[in-house]
C-alpha cells in the first residue's frame, strides 16, 4: 500500500533508461568477521575493541530475537538471500540494495578501524560479481562515495546525521543509481566522495589521526 519493497518481496525488474536489472533489496546482517587487525575470531575482535573503547551501540540495543546471537541471525539471512538470488535470471543485471556494505573495502575510510567488525560479512565478498551486479547500494558508514571493485560501482547512499551535514553535506541527498551516472571531472573528491574536502578538514583529520595514534601507542 506504500509502496516499499522489503527483502521478502518480489524483487522489481527496473525496464527503464539504463535496464533491464532486477532490484534486490537485501537485509544480511553482520556476523564480526570484518576483523581488526590481530584479531583471529570473533571474541578476539571484541576484546580488541573493547579494549580500545570501540563498541557498537547494536551491542546494547539490538535484540537478535528469536536468535541466539546477531551472527547466527545473520547466518539466517544469508542462507535465505543467496537462496532467492540463486533462482534469478542470471541473464539479467542486478542491482543489490543493502543496509552494510558487501565488502569490507569501504571500511578502510573508517578512524575506527576496529568499528569495521559491525560493518558486515566476508560472506558476501564476492556476490557483487558472483550475482551479475551492475552496481551495489549501500549505507551504515555514513560516508556518501562511489567507489569500485572488481569493475562494479559502489555507491555508499547514507545521509546520515544532522551534525555531520554542518562539516561535509552531501552534494545532494538523492543519487542517481541506473542509468549509469557520468560523473564531471572533479566532481567527486580523491576518495569517490560526493562531498568537498576543505583544508580545514584535512588539518583535523591529520591531527585526529595523529592523537589517537599517539593514545594507543600509550596503552
Amino acid at each position: 500500500e506504500m509502496g516499499v519493497v522489503t527483502p521478502e518481496h518480489p524483487y522489481p525488474v527496473w525496464v527503464e533508461q539504463g535496464g533491464p536489472a532486477t532490484i534486490v533489496p537485501m537485509f544480511v546482517l553482520y556476523d564480526y568477521t570484518f576483523l581488526p587487525e590481530g584479531a583471529n575470531s570473533k571474541a578476539e575482535g571484541l576484546k580488541i575493541a573493547r579494549d580500545r573503547n570501540v563498541v557498537a551501540t547494536d551491542e546494547f540495543l539490538l535484540s537478535s530475537e528469536p536468535f541466539a546471537t546477531r551472527d547466527a541471525w545473520c547466518r539466517d539471512r544469508l542462507r535465505y538471500t543467496r537462496k532467492r538470488l540463486e533462482d534469478l535470471d542470471w541473464m539479467t543485471p542486478t542491482v543489490l540494495v543493502n543496509h552494510f556494505p558487501l565488502v569490507r573495502e569501504p571500511c578502510d575510510a573508517l578512524f575506527y578501524p576496529e568499528f569495521s567488525l559491525w560493518c558486515g560479512t566476508t560472506e558476501t565478498a564476492d556476490w557483487h560479481t558472483r550475482y551479475n551486479a551492475v552496481c551495489s547500494v549501500y549505507g551504515h558508514l555514513h560516508i556518501p562515495r562511489t567507489t569500485w571493485y572488481d569493475d562494479v560501482r559502489f555507491e555508499e547512499v547514507s545521509v546520515g546525521y544532522p551534525r555531520e551535514w554542518a562539516q561535509r553535506k552531501p552534494y545532494s541527498w538523492l543519487r542517481q543509481i541506473l542509468p549509469v551516472p557520468h560523473y564531471p571531472p572533479g566532481y567527486l573528491n580523491e576518495f569517490g566522495g560526493h562531498f568537498e574536502i576543505t583544508e580545514q578538514m584535512r588539518v583535523s583529520a591529520k591531527r585526529f589521526r595523529e592523537r589517537l595514534a599517539k593514545e594507543r601507542a600509550s596503552d
